[in-house]
């Protein structure tokens, strides 16, 4: 069964990804959809099926709107052509659409539930994999979407992905309001430069997937548990530091380069304010991270918790799990590179 689930995911995503037309897009949408939702409610705990049921309806009326633009698009133009969708209707319900796919602000508040009630597996998958074909139809669209729209939902995006993940204490919860903030980034340089939200996504994925991985191998799903992780593979959680201090952004790690790039871009495009204000609230989301990362590794005395210290294990960390890790941490030095190609 898991490898028919997971057989479909992989053909749903490849679907929407390389089709022209949009009945085939929403149908790769649907049958990813369909695919993610038995993965969900794997656990039979009562969260997990109320998870799948809220992903279920999010995604559904996702999909009907999808559906219904595109029908608008046709009506109007004569057009079933992904690239072109003209019709000013069609461009602003596609926009609302996307956004609840992705979970950008204001359709958000399913994410964090949703990501609760998962396996770590499981979420790791609807952080990166299911956010794949709704990125590919944002940016195969977005010369014809509407700029100060995907502006204000950035901008919303990275606020509120910062200020909600400030007091949570559940590591998935904290992962999802990380997820929507660097959303917001990926939005607000789709209209000016596509392949950097490309870029960008690609190596949120590489660091999300780094973080998933190693939380699943410690076991550990909410902060007080992680602070005793420590004891049980200290290089591990070393890695874990780093990758948490690359996913906020900070300068020697492979993090800081999306938002150097999208910060350089917004500048050309006579955006300063704007630059400045997605600056600013990144440091919402550095918070958190780098109370993560301080659980992680830092939580020596004077810190007690009523929680048994974890037994040492000798068990090797997995060879994919070092490459993601070394990949999401030290990807910087090729930035010219990248930088050459976009």
């Amino acid at each position: 069964a898991k490898l028919i689930f997971t057989t479909s995911l992989i053909l749903g995503t490849t679907m929407t990804i390389s089709s022209n037309h949009w009945i085939t897009a929403w149908a790769g949408l649907e049958i990813n959809t369909l695919a993610i939702l038995p993965l969900i409610s794997k656990s039979h705990h009562p969260r997990a099926i109320e998870a799948a049921t809220k992903y279920f309806i999010i995604q559904a009326a996702a999909s009907a709107l999808v559906l219904f633009s595109s029908m608008t698009n046709a009506w109007y133009t004569g057009q079933w052509d992904i690239t072109q969708l003209t019709h000013p209707t069609s461009c602003i319900i596609l926009t609302s659409a996307l956004a609840m796919k992705l979970g950008l602000v204001p359709f958000h508040f399913w994410f964090p539930e949703v990501l609760q009630g998962s396996q770590l597996t499981t979420g790791l998958l609807l952080s990166t994999a299911m956010k794949l074909p709704p990125i590919s139809l944002l940016f195969m669209t977005s010369p014809s979407l509407n700029p100060t729209l995907l502006a204000y939902m950035a901008i919303m995006s990275t606020a509120l992905g910062g200020w909600m993940g400030l007091n949570q204490t559940q590591i998935r919860k904290i992962l999802a309001f990380s997820s929507i903030s660097h959303l917001g980034w990926m939005t607000i340089i789709i209209q000016y430069n596509p392949k950097l939200t490309l870029l960008n996504f690609y190596l949120y994925t590489l660091m999300t997937a780094t973080v998933f991985m190693s939380l699943n191998t410690n076991k550990t799903s909410k902060l007080s548990t992680l602070m005793t992780a420590w004891t049980k593979t200290p290089a591990l959680n070393s890695m874990l530091l780093l990758t948490l201090l690359s996913l906020a952004g900070l300068p020697p790690l492979t993090g800081f380069l999306p938002k150097w790039l999208i910060i350089q871009e917004l500048t050309k495009q006579s955006m300063v304010p704007m630059a400045m204000l997605m600056s600013l609230l990144s440091m919402l989301g550095l918070f958190f991270y780098l109370r993560l990362a301080y659980c992680a590794t830092i939580t020596l005395p004077p810190h007690t918790t009523n929680h048994a210290k974890q037994w040492h294990t000798n068990k090797p960390t997995h060879t994919s799990m070092a490459i993601l890790a070394i990949l999401s941490t030290s990807l910087l030095p090729i930035s010219p590179l990248i930088t050459s190609t976009i």
